[in-house]
């Protein structure tokens, strides 16, 4: 085998002893081991269609940003989920009031949620945005006055719009989808909706004819929630948020949102963090290289691919 196909080899192998590393065991105390045991399997109340965070696919699963993330911090802290049927937001903040429902996923914190849930560090967040039909660009929620405007009912930026601009005429919508189809049916002459989940909406349900006009001065730090009496769930998700590297959180947001723009991620690493593993990782390639060119190193063979995963 040529050098250059040796050194490949070994980067393989190193990337296998690395995965395999990462995932060895639970990131969680024995104690917390102890009281994911008591609590068993854990209820999940995923929304019906906030993609690309958290929605229904064509297949009927489960799917989303938030939720391949959730299997990151699942694989790390050994937290069992069953998903429940996804219905709207309003629905699933009823289901945790009344414990029918222990976690959510893709959340911003507010005084109200606060009251009935506990929330963890933020794992991504984007900007929310106006839109209006393309044949009016130039809109904006100062110029909507007395005009409809959809906007998802318990949303967080719901009453954070409402407050700004009272003149409004707001109209409370299910999910994102119901909001940009108001505006695309001439129901409503704009929608607020956050920017990552108004792009895959208009792209999955080919939604035709509607323009961003601009953010609205609002941003979803989204977060997982937990019923407010379990602060040890909250723990326990806090350290797996924190266990899943970065490369692989990146490559989660990714898939999910095209290429990372600046400010699109949450927790990233601090410089010098970054520096110092950029550091480390300079001297393994080099002692890689010295080994490479001093030992024979046997082909790895591919690892073969696993099926989609089915939350």
């Amino acid at each position: 085998m040529p050098g250059g196909g040796r050194l490949l080899a070994v980067f393989a192998l190193l990337a296998g002893w690395l995965s395999a590393a990462a995932a060895a065991g639970p990131v969680t105390t024995p104690a917390q081991q102890d009281w994911l045991k008591a609590q068993g399997t854990l209820r999940a109340a995923p929304e019906h269609d906030y993609g690309p965070f958290v929605y229904v696919d064509d297949d009927g699963q489960v799917a989303g940003l938030s939720v391949d993330l959730l299997a990151l911090v699942q694989r790390r802290t050994g937290l069992e989920l069953r998903w429940l049927p996804a219905r709207p937001l309003g629905e699933q903040l009823e289901r945790v009031k009344r414990r029918e429902a222990d976690l959510l996923t893709s959340l911003r914190p507010s005084p109200e949620r606060a009251a009935f849930l506990l929330f963890t560090r933020p794992y991504v967040k984007v900007p929310a945005i106006l839109v209006v039909r393309d044949d009016r660009p130039g809109s904006t929620l100062a110029a909507l006055e007395g005009r409809p405007v959809a906007v998802g009912a318990g949303y967080g930026v719901e009453p954070v719009v409402r407050a700004a601009y009272p003149r409004v005429r707001w109209l409370p919508v299910s999910d994102d989808l119901q909001a940009l189809r108001a505006v695309a049916e001439r129901r409503a002459d704009a929608a607020v909706v956050d920017a990552a989940s108004a792009a895959f909406v208009m792209r999955r349900h080919a939604l035709g004819g509607l323009a961003s006009a601009g953010e609205v001065g609002f941003e979803y730090e989204l977060s997982f929630a937990v019923r407010a009496d379990w602060p040890e769930l909250r723990t326990i998700l806090d350290a797996g948020i924190a266990a899943v590297p970065e490369a692989e959180r990146a490559a989660v947001l990714r898939r999910w949102l095209g290429p990372l723009q600046p400010g699109q991620m949450a927790g990233r690493a601090p410089v010098a963090t970054r520096l110092g593993m950029l550091l480390v990782l300079f001297a393994v390639l080099a002692g890689l290289l010295v080994y490479a060119r001093r030992v024979r190193v046997k082909p790895v063979p591919p690892r073969p691919r696993g099926g989609r995963r089915i939350p």
